[in-house]
């Protein structure tokens, strides 16, 4: 399933596992030592995760490299990968980043922090640029230079930019090809853990300023303007419950989560619940809301199934694909199949197969033509979709699964589906 496990963190910085020092200033307060031999219910990659996800991750790395200063420790490393999720509670899981610091080294992690964590932040916050595509196509995240050839000068002016970006690009360009030994040099010019301390004070209050400032997006308003009638959304809310509580689940996917009802209809019955959504904005409301409520069950993530993570890194196996991080027991696809083949051009059949694939229970709606979201999507594109209809999607879906439920909601043009992998 290509689980992690969380160690007890603080139990190897603090000799008998007491709490880190309370910090105001940074928004977990106190750092507690939690029960080893936890489990990461499901892995996810910075590249998945929204705006809010990774500032939060960015800071409880921040509030871990401020602890760890006060043991006269430091993380040699900044990487995002080393922060999971349990539901929307970051976790960090990688023990041996921590190591002893010798008098008048810097924090050798900074400037990979800056491009995991600082620049992506910077470009949705700043410019509107999604980092999502950037930190999936590079490990390193966004490389100094690069991150100051999309600042404005007046970007310069933005709280951290000039001091983060730009200055750092040109001192990498000045001793990139140096043969000094610039931590000795440090440590002769009196360098201290004090400096340190003082730079992750200032780049979490950076980051604790930032905002993504999008109002809306294409379909985060979608819970409220739809052409669902009430009746017709009791009727689906019914469906899914019922089918929920049948049994317990162990691992339920919602595809197309939107705003999270169904994700937390299914979080009543299931141990875990990973609510995916290519809308960024759908997933970053959800996330807040998850958060507020200290949600440790379901999990927000960003993912466009018509282009879903796949293997990467060395011979594709550092980074796994969605499908091999552990597959779920129950499926949902509501309101979905119609975006995946009209919108992404995906053939319905292999939609289909796709998801018998994932060799779960299945609860999927089935939208027609005669849909006003449908006519919405064809308006603008000739109908090449003959293979859309909804007696083709029936023979598609009964070559896998027994259809346990069938039920027509009062518009006549929705058709919920309740179907049973074949073993």
């Amino acid at each position: 399933m290509g689980d992690f496990v969380i160690y007890d963190i603080f139990s190897t910085i603090h000799n008998r596992g007491q709490a880190g020092p309370h910090r105001a200033d940074l928004p977990y307060g106190r750092v507690e030592p939690g029960p080893s031999g936890q489990v990461i219910p499901f892995i996810s990659y910075p590249y998945e995760w929204s705006f809010g996800m990774l500032k939060d991750a960015a800071l409880l790395l921040l509030e871990l490299v401020l602890v760890a200063l006060d043991e006269d420790m430091i993380l040699k490393d900044s990487s995002a990968f080393n922060i999971q999720w349990k539901g929307a509670k970051p976790i960090f899981i990688d023990v041996p980043s921590f190591k002893k610091l010798p008098p008048g080294e810097p924090w050798v992690g900074y400037r990979q922090f800056c491009q995991m964590f600082l620049y992506p932040l910077f470009l949705l916050a700043y410019k509107n640029v999604s980092f999502q595509p950037w930190l999936r196509g590079s490990i390193d995240g966004i490389e100094p230079e690069h991150c100051n050839n999309l600042m404005s000068v007046r970007d310069l002016l933005r709280p951290g930019v000039f001091m983060h970006v730009y200055v750092q690009t040109k001192m990498q360009a000045k001793y990139a090809q140096t043969r000094n030994d610039i931590k000795g040099d440090l440590h002769t010019a009196g360098f201290n853990k004090g400096l340190i301390k003082v730079n992750v004070s200032r780049l979490a209050k950076i980051i604790r300023g930032l905002t993504w400032k999008c109002a809306t997006s294409q379909w985060s308003d979608y819970a409220s303007d739809n052409s669902y009638t009430g009746t017709d959304r009791e009727i689906k809310i019914g469906f899914v419950r019922n089918v929920v509580l049948s049994r317990p689940w162990n691992l339920v996917w919602d595809l197309g989560c939107n705003s999270g009802t169904f994700s937390r209809i299914a979080a009543e019955k299931a141990r875990y619940v990973v609510a995916m959504d290519a809308d960024q904005m759908s997933i970053e409301r959800f996330y807040q809301a998850l958060k507020t409520e200290g949600n440790t069950s379901i999990l927000p993530l960003v993912s466009n199934l018509a282009d879903a993570s796949p293997n990467l890194g060395w011979r594709g196996l550092e980074r796994k694909a969605l499908t091999e991080r552990g597959k779920p027991d129950l499926t949902l696809c509501l309101a979905l199949i119609h975006h995946i083949v009209i919108s992404a051009n995906i053939p319905l059949s292999e939609f289909v197969d796709w998801l018998v694939s994932l060799g779960a229970s299945l609860v999927i709606e089935f939208v027609t033509k005669d849909d006003p979201m449908v006519k919405t999507l064809l308006r603008n594109k000739q109908d090449n979709y003959a293979d859309y209809e909804i007696k083709y999607f029936e023979e598609c879906l009964g070559r896998a699964f027994d259809v346990v439920q069938r039920k027509m909601l009062t518009c006549g043009t929705r058709v919920l589906y309740f179907a049973q992998a074949r073993i």
